[in-house]
């Protein structure tokens, strides 16, 4: 007779489309992985895997177990957590994919608050640029991702969370830390840092700043915004950065002044694989982001 571990076997190689991932996953060796998906097929007595050299693909009937498995462990989970302080035992993994930008102001306390609730579930945090977030995603290496919104691929899909501006990070001390807004062409006076053309904020900038007659020269170029800022507290020039780069508390080193003439912001949101179940792990992640929707809206 099979079990639930035997299921969950089953679900993690019909996600990961691999024996090999889905061993690393669970944390077994793959031959034990391989005994519990045979005990479940014979326990079935049919066939729900297609393994090949290269993959393993779903038979018919392993589509619709997986359909009907994925949401049996969803509901147990589910009610594990309905139950006293279970929320506190309940483990598993989440691998989130994060832009740069949101890591050291905007995603801790988010995180700070997700581990008081799940002290059990270890989050993996895949900072990445937004290109390389989104094939994460594609290749089932992060469940979902917190994101730039500037791809239409069919086989993701994505929710808006907030649309934020660009704003001048600088030090307090600095002539423009302490004007309501500063415009794009009031930058060229002063020493100017931007990120480098690989990463979509500077192809946002330069797109913005297409007609605009003076534009403000970079004397140094970083690949992250992150880092960007960490040049900017440092007291090595200012720069342009999405706003939830900064801190929204008063800070020592670092002063955000809204950019105007123009005004340049971005959508940020999550994406994740089209018709794919998250985990309950991933999806109480996802929900927390989510009601920043309405936080931050």
């Amino acid at each position: 007779m099979y079990d639930l571990t035997d299921i969950k076997a089953f679900v993690t190689v019909a996600k990961l489309g691999s024996f090999t991932a889905a061993a690393a996953e669970m944390h077994m060796s793959q031959p034990a992985l391989s005994r519990r998906i045979e005990k479940l097929e014979t326990a079935l007595n049919t066939r729900l895997l297609k393994r090949t050299t290269r993959k393993v693909d779903l038979t018919p009937v392993g589509m619709e177990f997986n359909r009907r498995a994925t949401e049996l462990l969803h509901n147990f989970d589910e009610a594990l957590l309905g139950i006293g302080d279970a929320a506190k035992n309940f483990s598993g993994e989440v691998n989130f994919s994060c832009m740069p930008s949101a890591s050291r102001f905007f995603l801790p306390p988010i995180l700070r608050a997700y581990h008081q609730r799940f002290p059990g579930i270890t989050v993996r945090v895949i900072d990445q640029g937004a290109t390389d977030a989104i094939a994460a995603v594609k290749r089932r290496e992060a469940d979902f991702a917190f994101n730039h919104l500037d791809t239409q691929d069919p086989e993701l899909t994505s929710t808006l969370i907030l649309q934020e501006r660009l704003v001048l990070a600088c030090p307090p001390s600095h002539p423009l830390a302490h004007r309501p807004s500063v415009k794009w062409a009031e930058l060229c006076a002063y020493d100017y840092m931007s990120v480098t053309k690989a990463s979509s904020n500077r192809l946002l900038i330069d797109m913005a700043l297409a007609t605009l007659p003076d534009k403000p020269r970079a004397f140094c170029e970083a690949q992250h915004v992150s880092t960007l800022v960490s040049f900017v507290e440092a007291g090595l020039g200012i720069a342009a950065v999405p706003n939830m780069c900064m801190p929204v508390a008063k800070h020592p080193n670092l002063v955000s002044v809204p950019l105007t003439h123009p005004v340049v912001s971005r959508k940020v949101g999550l994406i994740s694989r089209r018709g794919s179940r998250l985990s309950l792990a991933a999806q109480k992640l996802y929900d927390d982001l989510l009601q920043l929707k309405h936080t931050l809206g």
